[in-house]
């Protein structure tokens, strides 16, 4: 015979899954929390400091030339908006290979650090604090026509990548396309004419 205690009843072990369940989801939202609490706090202690700190590397490199402040900003518009583009392209394209998944995060790291002087630009010519509008004017005054010249760089560098996007994605679907056809079986031909009627006897 069995004591109560020894009888165990189906689906006895649900309020203990319901309880890790939620232990497990409590300790993600307080993760979840924290993480973003904390990238708040970067946030603000970086855009007090990285647009003033960035406009004056800039000032540092041209040194109050209109030309100088020109080309940097084509150089550093065009080529820290193309590199990024084309990694994260590669990382696209790659992403279903041997290996992919793993190179495709590394061009995606890639991607994020190539694009980090153009995204401090941005902090000094989007942002709104004391630093964002100092940045300003350092620049106007040490780097003339840099922030014109980065956007230029930029736009032209995206032009070119929409372009190579699209002619890579236009051979991709013929190849696709070719293949296709030549797997697919040959349909054998179906007549759209009408029988003929077979030749009616004669009759004598």
């Amino acid at each position: 015979m069995t004591t109560p205690s020894e009888v165990t009843t189906p689906g006895g072990d649900v309020p203990e899954r319901k309880h890790s369940s939620f232990v497990t989801w409590r300790n993600r939202i307080i993760a979840g929390v924290i993480v973003a609490v904390v990238l708040w706090v970067s946030y603000l202690i970086l855009a007090a400091f990285i647009p003033r700190w960035w406009a004056q590397r800039i000032a540092e490199n041209v040194h109050g030339s209109f030309a100088k402040g020109i080309w940097s900003g084509l150089a550093m518009g065009a080529v820290c908006t193309a590199v990024p583009l084309f990694l994260l392209l590669l990382a696209v394209l790659i992403r279903g290979k041997r290996g992919g998944p793993f190179i495709a995060g590394a061009a995606a790291v890639l991607a994020l650090a190539a694009a980090i002087p153009n995204l401090m630009t941005l902090t000094i010519v989007l942002g709104n604090s004391n630093a964002a509008h100092a940045g300003e004017r350092i620049l106007d005054v040490d780097a003339p026509g840099f922030r014109g010249a980065a956007l230029v760089g930029a736009i032209a560098a995206a032009v070119l990548f929409l372009l190579v996007a699209f002619l890579l994605v236009r051979r991709r679907f013929r190849r696709h396309r070719a293949e296709k056809q030549r797997t697919e079986p040959e349909k054998p031909r179906v007549s759209t004419e009408p029988p003929m009627n077979p030749a009616e006897p004669r009759e004598y």
